[in-house]
């Protein structure tokens, strides 16, 4: 028999079908916003500013959290999620009680009834779940829900990162006509540079033994998207066939050196028996990039040194990440085999690509013109967009230990409660353990094991020939 639904839940469902059925209804003024312009002169009022506030609590910190309590299945997962919803409820009516500033029609509010009926679908499959329907045909719909709660719940922060930013853009009623084009490059570029560093976070401290299991090394990867996406910005930084403007001709350059170089990374990145191989490649990429953009024509004396910065911070991570190779890893990928105690210099390179992220997408020419006309300096500014970073990147590396340290403690746990063979659980090695852990947990990006649990990479790396034949 399936058990009864605690009160807050279904409190929370209500909640949600109800904001469902009046996402479209509320009526947005726009008597005050002047002709040709996207908002008005008007300051933003305090409810709005809560809308900021508890919005940014709910899905900026709960949903992300309760994330991660969901891969390593905490007791906490369902009540992190149901506070993070009762938020996501508040927030939504707050943003549709303000007064103060107002706006026309824009990409935040019309992404509204999306990232909200993904909410509802999320709640709806947590609740399917939270039933434990498993005899007869629910026995298969269980597996297919299990499957895309997942999926969306590993999801859910790059849509909130996203309606985040069509936020703030609405707020300051940017990236609107002739404007369009420069900042959504601006803030896709920015985006990826950031995701770029929290997935090289991700593989530095807990994805080593996922990246050994798929036998290629992290240039690959790297290479194979840089590859890409300079495929995409060939053809689509200057429309074809007509005349060059502006920085089409240094951008499209860009994307050129950028799938020519990812290409011979690629083929560095195995050895000639087959084998993982590093290679410096999209460290040199990141290194041309960050002295292109730092030399990027621009109109306003602030944009320059703005542009400047980004570009040298740019140019830093690229740096970094080949030291990193070259010296301090020496062609190895981790210091030890389980990478779970990375060399204090492996952290630069990551952090300095989320500071590259936010200096970039804080360089569009609108936000460029308004520091501009307020005498905001560039140290100021820049200052500020680092701060911003570092915060990112702590609260990466507090959900990452949150996982890691989860699922240390459990297997350790289970090595106590277990017999042992030669000084291992069941006579098995804890890493095969933990692959079985990871595969159930569905997360193959996630995955850690001990420090005594296989030998060093290179010596790894000399056996492998051996053990193949």
């Amino acid at each position: 028999m399936a058990k009864p639904l605690p009160m807050p839940i279904r409190l929370v469902a209500a909640v949600l079908l109800g904001t469902a059925a009046i996402a479209n209804a509320h009526e947005h003024h726009m008597d005050k916003i002047p002709e040709g312009e996207s908002v008005s002169a008007d300051p933003i009022d305090s409810i709005l500013w809560i809308h900021i506030l508890v919005q940014t609590i709910g899905w900026g910190i709960l949903f992300p959290t309760g994330m991660v309590l969901g891969i390593i299945r905490s007791k906490w997962h369902v009540p992190v999620q149901t506070a993070g919803c009762v938020l996501a409820i508040i927030g939504y009516f707050l943003g549709h009680k303000h007064k103060g500033r107002q706006f026309t029609v824009n990409a935040h509010a019309q992404f509204v009834p999306t990232i909200m009926l993904i909410l509802i679908a999320q709640v709806a499959m947590g609740v399917y779940l939270k039933l434990h329907l498993e005899k007869g045909i629910h026995g298969k719909i269980r597996k297919i829900v299990v499957k895309a709660h997942g999926v969306v719940g590993k999801m859910m922060p790059i849509v909130i990162w996203v309606q985040f930013l069509f936020g703030g853009i609405t707020a300051m009623g940017f990236c609107r006509g002739e404007h369009v084009g420069q900042c959504a490059a601006h803030f896709i570029m920015g985006s990826a540079f950031v995701a770029y560093g929290i997935l090289l976070t991700i593989i530095l401290l807990v994805g080593q033994l996922w990246l050994r299991k798929t036998g290629r090394s992290q240039e690959f990867f790297d290479s194979l998207v840089i590859a890409a996406w300079g495929c995409v910005n060939t053809f689509t930084e200057h429309r074809w066939g007509t005349a060059w403007v502006k920085n089409d001709l240094q951008h499209t350059a860009m994307g050129i050196i950028w799938w020519c170089a990812g290409l011979v990374g690629i083929w560095l990145s195995r050895t000639r028996d087959g084998r993982p191989k590093r290679n410096l490649i999209p460290g040199i990429v990141i290194l041309l990039t960050g002295w292109g953009m730092s030399a990027h024509p621009q109109t306003l004396p602030l944009s320059s040194m703005v542009h400047e910065v980004f570009g040298y911070t740019l140019m830093a991570a690229g740096v970094t990440r080949i030291v990193e190779i070259s010296f301090v890893l020496r062609d190895r990928s981790s210091v030890n085999a389980d990478g779970a105690d990375p060399n204090s210099f492996q952290y630069l390179t990551p952090f300095l690509l989320y500071a590259s992220g936010f200096l970039f997408m804080g360089a569009t020419e609108e936000q460029m013109q308004v520091l501009s006309d307020a005498h905001v300096t560039h140290v100021s500014y820049v200052l500020i967009l680092f701060s911003i970073a570092f915060l990112l990147f702590l609260f990466t590396n507090m959900l990452i230990h949150l996982y890691a340290v989860s699922t240390w403690s459990s297997n350790s746990k289970s090595d106590d409660e277990n017999p042992h063979v030669n000084g291992m659980a069941n006579g098995h090695a804890r890493a095969d353990r933990r692959v079985r852990d990871a595969e159930e947990f569905e997360l193959e990006g996630l995955i850690s094991d001990d420090e005594d649990a296989r030998p060093l990479v290179d010596k790894e790396e000399r056996q492998a020939p051996a053990s193949r034949s």
